[in-house]
C-alpha cells in the first residue's frame, strides 16, 4: 500500500497541477511578425505558457476583445471612440491601452522608379486619384498603379487619416489582405506604389517622405522616428478589457522589458521609449 501511494505522490509531483491557460493576441497585420517573435522568445523563456499570435487586422482584433473571444487585440491604429463604448456597454470597461512600439509607415516604390522623394501633398493626390501619372511628381510617363490595404487593417486608416486626411481613396486603389501582399506587388510592379510597415520592406525601395511641398525628405528609421523629421509615424498597440495581470502581465513585461524593445528592433520596428 504504502509503494502504491508513493507512487501517486510521485506521479502528482511530475504533472503540473493544472494546465495555464492560452493567451490570445489577435488583429494588426502589421504586428503579426513582430509578435509572433515576441511571444516565441517569451514562451522559451517561460516554459509551459502558451500565447497564441493571429492577424486579421486591427479592427478585426479589435472586434474580437469586444466580443470577448481575444485577450489582446493587438492594433496599429488608436481605438475608435465606438469601440470603446462597446467595450463599457459589455464590459463596463474602457479598456487598457500599452503602446508596444513605434512605426514609420514607409511608402515602397519599384526599385526601378526613378522617383526618390514624395510630400504629403502629392501622396494625398496620388491616393485620391487627382494624380495619376508619375510624371507629375518627376517620374517617367506612366500610368500610376495604387496599392492599398483592406478597410478593416489599421494602417488603412491610418493613412486615410494622416495623409489622405479623410478624404476617401481613389476607386482604382487595389485593395490587399496584408501589407507582405503589397510589398509583394509593388515588387513586381514598375509603376507601383503602396504603403505599410517599414519592417516589411522586401525587393520594394522607401520613397523618402517630406511633410510640405518644400524642405527636406526623411527615410524611415530610428533617428527620424525618433525626432519627428519622418512625417508619417504611429505607435503600435496592445489593447485588453481590463489592467493585465496573469500570464498576460508577465507577455507585456516582457514585450516592454529591454529584451523585447531588441526584438521590436530586430523586426525592423522601433522602441516605444
Amino acid at each position: 500500500m504504502k509503494r502504491i501511494l508513493s507512487t501517486l505522490l510521485l506521479a502528482a509531483l511530475a504533472v503540473p497541477a493544472f494546465a495555464q491557460k492560452a493567451v490570445t493576441v489577435k488583429g494588426s497585420d502589421t504586428m503579426v511578425i513582430m509578435n509572433a517573435r515576441i511571444a516565441e522568445a517569451f514562451m522559451k523563456k517561460n516554459p509551459g505558457t502558451t500565447i497564441q499570435v493571429t492577424g486579421g487586422g486591427s479592427g478585426v482584433g479589435l472586434a474580437g476583445l469586444i466580443n470577448g473571444v481575444t485577450d489582446i487585440a493587438a492594433s496599429s491604429r488608436p481605438i475608435k471612440t465606438s469601440e470603446v463604448d462597446k467595450l463599457k456597454q459589455r464590459f463596463q470597461t474602457r479598456g487598457h491601452t500599452v503602446p508596444i512600439a513605434r512605426d514609420g509607415l514607409a511608402v515602397y516604390l519599384n526599385t526601378s522608379n526613378p522617383v526618390r522623394e514624395l510630400s504629403m501633398p502629392q501622396l494625398k493626390e496620388i491616393y485620391t486619384g487627382k494624380v495619376t501619372n508619375w510624371k507629375q511628381v518627376g517620374g517617367k510617363d506612366a500610368p500610376i498603379v495604387l496599392y492599398s490595404r483592406e478597410n478593416s487593417s489599421g494602417t488603412y486608416q491610418y493613412f486615410k487619416d494622416t495623409v489622405l486626411l479623410q478624404k476617401d481613396y481613389s476607386p482604382r486603389a487595389q485593395t490587399l489582405q496584408g501589407t507582405a501582399a503589397v510589398v509583394n506587388a509593388v515588387s513586381k510592379d514598375p509603376n507601383g506604389i503602396g504603403y505599410g510597415g517599414a519592417a516589411y520592406a522586401k525587393g520594394i525601395k522607401f520613397a523618402k517622405v517630406r511633410k510640405g511641398a518644400t524642405g527636406p525628405a526623411f527615410e524611415p528609421n530610428l533617428t527620424t522616428v525618433r525626432s519627428g523629421q519622418y512625417p508619417i509615424t504611429r505607435f503600435l498597440y496592445f489593447y485588453l478589457r481590463s489592467a493585465p495581470k496573469g500570464t498576460a502581465k508577465q507577455f507585456i513585461d516582457y514585450a516592454l522589458s529591454p529584451e523585447g524593445q531588441r526584438l521590436v528592433s530586430a523586426v525592423g520596428y522601433f522602441p516605444v521609449k
